[in-house]
């Protein structure tokens, strides 16, 4: 990202559920990999949803309006289904789930628009009756979400829609979506590398294989940023130079690239790193492996 990319981006892609009542933190608690019971006002949750075998159903980024209202952030094309399975686990609890899109203006900010940028990702800071979350930075420039209701006077946007998404993959943190649904656990996007599991919580669905793919050393798969000369999307193969039949991973998220070309979120086996890859077919589209803008935890 180059320093003239700052300014205010529109977000259309993502939609937000509300969690309200006596029980949304004890709730989302027994439902997501990262800790809910413990969240304060000033800090943000990255999380995931998963099925019974431990692959990503939905990946939310969540915080407390007040410690009986809780707003998730996750792909719009995943918030009628996850907004349906979340709510056939209430039962008793005092929890109310609803689809609070239309409630909300979500905006992005990149650089010198993101105030006290100094602040650590996941740091959450209200201004007015705005909430700003603070995220992994993009090619070094700070980035935050911008989340108020919609009634809320929402500054003018600056950058286009597709600059943000791009500042999504540059940052190396996936949101998942429709065409990636159910694929992966969550180590296999890095989430334990950036705050989005807890490996100490109590259980959840989907925990048992987490907490094995952690601690049995069975995680042969990991996120990378790439560059392509065309364009790829989410959903589509990678392979590796050694196997032209099997595919070596899946572009998780992507977006044209400021610079030209496309660059993209893959999870993919480790061990193919080393090798040419290509998206769509053996014969594909050449991809580059760029670094990751944070370091992979060894132990947790």
């Amino acid at each position: 990202m180059t320093q003239t990319l700052q300014g205010i981006a529109p977000i259309s892609h993502l939609g937000v559920i509300r969690v309200q009542g006596d029980d949304a933190a004890s709730f989302l608690h027994g439902q997501l990999t990262n800790d809910f019971a413990l969240l304060d006002l000033h800090h943000a949750r990255l999380a995931a949803f998963c099925s019974a075998k431990g692959r990503m159903q939905a990946s939310f980024i969540g915080f407390k309006r007040a410690h009986d209202d809780i707003l998730l952030v996750l792909s719009r094309d995943l918030l009628a289904q996850t907004l349906k399975r979340l709510s056939m686990f209430v039962l008793r609890a005092k929890a109310k789930l609803s689809d609070a899109s239309a409630d909300f203006h979500l905006l992005g900010l990149i650089g010198n628009a993101v105030p006290h940028s100094e602040q650590a990702p996941w740091a959450l800071q209200s201004e007015g009756d705005a909430h700003i979350v603070h995220l992994y930075p993009a090619a070094g420039q700070a980035r935050a979400l911008w989340i108020a209701p919609a009634s809320t006077a929402a500054p003018a946007t600056t950058l286009t829609a597709a600059q943000w998404l791009w500042s999504e993959v540059a940052s190396g943190v996936a949101t998942v979506s429709q065409p990636v649904y159910e694929l992966f656990v969550p180590q296999m996007l890095n989430y334990e590398s950036i705050g989005g599991v807890n490996f100490k919580k109590g259980c959840y669905p989907g925990q048992e294989v987490v907490a094995r793919s952690q601690f049995r050393g069975t995680l042969k798969r990991r996120a990378f940023i790439v560059h392509a000369q065309a364009e790829v999307q989410a959903g589509t193969e990678v392979f590796a130079a050694s196997d032209a039949e099997q595919a070596a991973g899946t572009v998780v998220q992507a977006a044209p690239a400021p610079q030209g070309g496309w660059e993209a979120i893959i999870s993919m086996q480790i061990s193919a790193a080393p090798e040419a890859l290509t998206a769509g077919s053996a014969t594909g589209t050449p991809l580059t492996i760029l670094p990751l803008p944070y370091t992979l935890l060894e132990d947790i």
